[in-house]
């Protein structure tokens, strides 16, 4: 099968001489950068990251397949069927059948929820594609679970991002470091605010493709990204898997697949090889695979314990170098050394219903003595009955600190419940005091309401008003759009009393009203009123619209004594 699969990367000076020709390449031609090998296929040259604080993505940089598509394109009109196709393009173009379908569902969905982003199902693809070889060739149940779990390596420092365990091993069964999780490949951490349950069994499983697609998808639509925009598209990969190579392998699958696929049975998917860590998808060192306890899932079998490899590694040769008499240190990470959280100047959160807050969360991680430390990742997390969301509508967002140990939260959007919530901001794999920030959403309000009309508003006793009561609700010169208003007939003008006599609203069955409660401003700040009839009592009475914020008016209404009827002549 190894010629199938293609030439795995070399490293060295060669490898990078033609690395830097198809980068090179990449940016003359705004395509994703190739060069072909003896096997036809593609290399991009690419190294694995040893930056230890490289964590900050949905796969904490994990190692992912380096394989290219083939020089020749796919049958741009695909055929849909369960043979297998003949010759490496078609068959690199065949995606197993559940996968697939989990694609197409998650751009559906977000179609649906995030139109702005304009995500294509061939992008899931092609991220499916690098971080587990379509989840092993299409080894799902028909649930869409992945028969074993794909675990990457242990995120120890130990040439990967050292990230310490933040999920007591539920999903990916190491209770010391993390480790990348199913066909998409998230962090623990990462899963906990982005997951999603894309099958609707209830469950947030980052082994299930359907739930893992979605989740994928959601992450790359997040801060409001326009997929349909070279320069969001290459943000959203790049904060997947943070490495210009990982960019240009998914762009040419991307690529590869958007002139055409088609669908080939579940577990007969081509398997990838040549992996970023150049080392077939096993760890620097084997170690045992844990079991992971979240419920659902089945034990991992001993295969790789990489970003997806498809078979257990070959036995490596034996050694003649003897081992180390003392285990090598692995070096503190920034976040090792946090000891807490400090505001970093964050002013009074408060916003009007359905505004943006004008200040910005922002805190500083410190060591002990009261350092500053750069590079740690800070998770803000909205707490409580609340509609507010974060720019891009999540509950949850991370960032990294910058030099001065800033991490600043982006901005929050005031939905429609008002009343205090919190934001809670916790270090990302470090048990230390999270901080609360308190928010406040107050109502909608008008400081001034008039009239649309100045036409008397008069009416016949016992007949109907013929003009509807129109108004206009303004906030410091602006229409104020949502905002709560109750209209009381009231007995006088210093007496807001409801009346007992004069005009009055009938409400949905006919029944008189002289106070309605819960009426709201449309989005040009209007306010229509219903229709008003009149008793047989004749007068000047007032009406009065109260709304929050404190505006008021008060209008004036007239009914006169109706007309009586003359009296028959007397016969002669």
């Amino acid at each position: 099968m190894a010629a199938q699969f293609g030439r795995r990367v070399v490293k060295g000076a060669a490898t990078t001489a033609v690395a830097a020709v198809a980068v090179a390449a990449l940016s003359a031609s705004q395509a994703p950068g190739v060069t072909d090998t003896a096997q036809g296929r593609q290399s991009t040259g690419s190294q694995p990251s040893s930056d230890p604080d490289a964590d900050n993505s949905a796969t904490g940089n994990s190692p992912y397949y380096t394989d290219l598509p083939p020089l020749n394109s796919p049958t741009p009109t695909p055929t849909t069927g369960t043979g297998t196709p003949t010759g490496t393009g078609e068959a690199e173009a065949g995606i197993p059948a559940t996968v697939l379908d989990a694609y197409k569902k998650a751009e559906a969905a977000l179609g649906e929820s995030k139109p702005g982003c304009n995500l294509p199902w061939q992008l899931l693809a092609a991220i499916g594609k690098v971080e587990s070889g379509q989840a092993r060739g299409g080894r799902v149940d028909a649930n869409g679970t992945t028969i074993t779990p794909i675990l990457g390596p242990v995120l120890n420092g130990n040439g990967f991002a050292r990230i310490t365990d933040t999920d007591g091993g539920a999903y990916d069964g190491d209770t010391t470091h993390d480790r990348a999780v199913g066909p998409m490949q998230f962090i623990p951490s990462t899963w906990e605010w982005s997951g999603r349950d894309g099958n609707g069994d209830g469950k947030k499983d980052p082994n299930n493709i359907y739930d893992a697609a979605l989740a994928a998808g959601g992450y790359l639509c997040r801060f409001g990204w326009d997929l349909s925009d070279k320069a969001d598209l290459r943000r959203a990969i790049l904060s997947y898997n943070n490495s210009t190579h990982y960019l240009n392998t998914v762009l040419s699958w991307l690529e590869y697949y958007r002139k055409g696929t088609h669908e080939v049975p579940d577990g007969t998917g081509t398997l990838p090889s040549g992996r970023s860590d150049d080392n077939n998808g096993s760890s620097s060192s084997p170690t045992p695979t844990p079991t992971p306890t979240s419920p659902g899932t089945t034990p991992p079998s001993s295969q790789t314990p990489g970003g997806g490899g498809s078979t257990s590694p070959s036995p490596k040769p034996p050694t003649t170098t003897p081992p180390p008499s003392t285990p090598p240190t692995t070096p503190a990470t920034p976040t090792d050394t946090v000891d807490h959280l400090e505001d970093a100047g964050t002013a009074k959160l408060t916003a009007t219903a359905g505004d943006a807050f004008a200040e910005k969360i922002a805190t500083r991680t410190e060591t002990e003595a009261g350092k500053a430390v750069a590079k740690v990742r800070v998770r803000f997390t909205i707490v409580g009955d609340t509609d507010s969301v974060f720019t891009g509508g999540e509950s949850v967002a991370t960032v990294v600190t910058n030099s001065s140990g800033v991490a600043t939260a982006p901005a929050l959007k005031a939905g429609e419940k008002t009343g205090d919530f919190t934001v809670r901001a916790t270090v990302v794999g470090r048990a230390v005091s999270g901080l609360d920030y308190k928010a406040t959403v107050t109502a909608r309000q008008a400081d001034a309401l008039a009239r649309t009309g100045d036409t008397a508003l008069t009416c016949v006793a016992g007949g109907e008003f013929a003009d509807q009561v129109e108004l206009k609700a303004t906030y410091k010169g602006a229409a104020a759009d949502g905002v709560e208003a109750t209209a009381t007939l009231i007995k006088a003008a210093d007496d807001a009393t409801a009346n007992d006599k004069g005009p009055y609203f009938k409400d949905a069955d006919g029944k008189t009203v002289r106070t309605l409660a819960g009426l709201k401003t449309d989005a040009n700040g209007l306010l229509k009123l219903p229709k008003l009839y009149a008793d047989d009592t004749a007068g000047t009475f007032l009406l009065r619209i109260n709304t929050t914020g404190g505006a008021t008016l008060t209008v004036e209404l007239k009914v006169t004594a109706a007309p009586s009827s003359s009296p028959s002549p007397s016969a002669s």
